[in-house]
């Protein structure tokens, strides 16, 4: 199984694409039973772009890397209050586009709260980023280079999704 992962922003959006890892059984091997990251990046959109070209940019980078992967699950947070209402109406319009891209391609939409997520993750609900972070690089097969947060929590919100649902 393939899941799309997503950390939703307008001005930085985490992306990971998960796959399930069910390789045989093999003494010494550490990446045994571990989700792989297949891809991942932080999508930018410059803020001197007006928010709907930003939006329309959103789309056609989450369209296309449906298309390339064709995962089966989007796995997405959920909003969380803010005191910025401006910035949760547009994380909002955000989450509304990549939902949309991802129904039109048939795929399963599975939402997941910021503490549903630091349990799946680490077990404790009030788990710190760091923590997160932390026990994602140990989760999943996952290369060394330096990830941006949100690629990693794009990770973490894939991981969730795979920890809740039924295969």
């Amino acid at each position: 199984m393939i899941i799309l992962g997503i950390d939703p922003g307008f001005e930085r959006l985490g992306v990971a694409i998960l796959e399930k890892n069910k390789g045989e059984k093999k003494p010494f091997d550490k990446t045994q039973g571990k989700e792989k990251v297949l891809f991942s990046e932080c999508f930018h959109t410059s803020a001197k772009l007006e928010f709907s070209d930003r939006l329309s940019l959103i789309g056609k980078e989450i369209k296309k890397i449906i298309k390339k992967f064709k995962p089966e699950v989007l796995a997405i947070e959920t909003l969380f209050l803010n005191t910025n209402q401006k910035t949760v109406m547009h994380v909002a319009e955000v989450r509304g586009i990549i939902i949309y891209e991802a129904s039109l391609s048939g795929l399963k939409i599975f939402e997941a709260s910021p503490p549903q997520i630091k349990i799946a993750t680490t077990g404790y609900g009030k788990a710190n980023k760091e923590q997160v972070m932390k026990m994602v690089k140990i989760l999943v097969e996952i290369d060394n280079r330096k990830k941006s947060d949100d690629e990693l929590d794009a990770i973490a919100i894939a991981l969730t999704a795979f920890a809740h649902m039924r295969f």
